[in-house]
């Protein structure tokens, strides 16, 4: 169905913006950049970091992540009165932040560093926030990311991640005033409790707070389908050399729309493996040497042309997808001449 678009004016540039929409989003999608770290395009609006607020018609100051485009509205992103209130909602997101930005694994990479840069945080301010530096403990139990709280800026879009798109509730708000942080129940570490290391409060987490463990900057980006099942989600996988140092979801991709699980995600290190097998091994005279391709298909072809019938079986597997499926158990049907077929996703 075709969407419905109305004419908005933002800081004096006409722009179309698809009804149904936010200010913020109207504004993301023209390139007019608005201070913001809890908005993410997958969630809904949750309106706490409180910096992306804008002069609408000459009205009072709103949030443009809850407020709904609408024909012919006026907005404003640059009010002397609405940066004040943006830097001061920031300083004191910055005093309690962590500033180790050269070794965070999301420098120029951070929503945080791109407020503070528009909105131009005050130092001499941070000196007075700032409460007294307790570090709180960085949760390394799970094998692919880390968890540091001290880069925290309690923004809840892992929180909404795990509940709205994954479903699973793994982590939430824990404690009260200056001691809440996101957590798991009982204050488990991550690897003891529901989380099932997917990584999608990762790829969305504005800051640092949770990073992967392996982190390399890809030089180059190539789009492929994930080869760990029949699924067949779209990944897009970062590239340094020859080695795989980053994969993540394509958006665009018809099966998983962006999403992964822990084997999409943190999976692919099994391609530069070094001892990962790249030509078939047979087996002479009891040990396992290599050899071509032709030589181990005809081998195969040879021992299946003396095993037909009942002394056949097949077992198919949910790695391949269901083109592949159909062929196997056609193959084993027709050419093999038996229906001892099985498959490891009936159990």
């Amino acid at each position: 169905m075709p969407r419905s678009f109305v004419t908005i004016s933002i800081d004096g540039k006409t722009v179309p913006a698809a009804e149904g929409t936010t200010v913020l989003e109207a504004a993301l999608e023209n390139d007019i950049y608005i201070p913001h770290l809890c908005h993410h395009p997958d969630l809904e609006p949750a309106a706490v970091c409180r910096l992306c607020m804008v002069e609408i018609d000459n009205r009072d100051a709103q949030l443009a992540c809850r407020t709904t485009v609408a024909q012919g509205m006026v907005v404003s992103t640059c009010h002397p009165e609405i940066d004040r209130n943006r830097r001061i909602a920031l300083e004191l997101l910055v005093a309690d932040h962590q500033g180790d930005c050269l070794t965070c694994a999301s420098n120029n990479n951070c929503q945080l560093q791109d407020a503070a840069a528009y909105l131009g945080v005050d130092t001499s301010h941070l000196g007075r926030l700032r409460k007294t530096n307790d570090a709180c403990p960085i949760d390394d139990s799970n094998p692919f990311f880390r968890h540091d709280p001290n880069k925290c800026v309690l923004c809840g879009v892992c929180i909404r991640t795990c509940d709205e798109l994954q479903g699973v509730g793994a982590i939430d708000f824990i404690g009260r005033g200056y001691d809440t942080k996101v957590g798991t129940f009982d204050h488990q570490p991550l690897a003891d409790s529901r989380c099932e290391s997917c990584g999608e409060c990762v790829a969305r987490c504005p800051v640092g707070a949770l990073s992967p463990k392996q982190v390399g900057k890809p030089i180059r980006e190539v789009e492929t389908i994930c080869p760990y099942c029949g699924v067949g989600c779209s990944i897009a996988l970062g590239a340094r050399g020859q080695d795989i140092v980053s994969s993540k979801g394509v958006d665009h991709g018809p099966a998983n729309h962006g999403r992964l699980c822990v084997k999409g995600r943190f999976g692919q290190g099994f391609v530069n493996h070094p001892k990962r097998l790249t030509s078939p091994l047979i087996r002479k005279e009891g040990r396992l040497v290599e050899s071509t391709w032709q030589e181990a298909l005809d081998l195969v072809a040879e021992k299946f042309a003396r095993h037909k019938g009942e002394e056949f079986a097949t077992i198919a597997s949910a790695k391949c997808t269901n083109e592949e499926n159909y062929l196997l158990q056609k193959f084993t049907r027709v050419v093999m001449a038996t229906h001892t077929i099985d498959h490891c996703a009936r159990l």
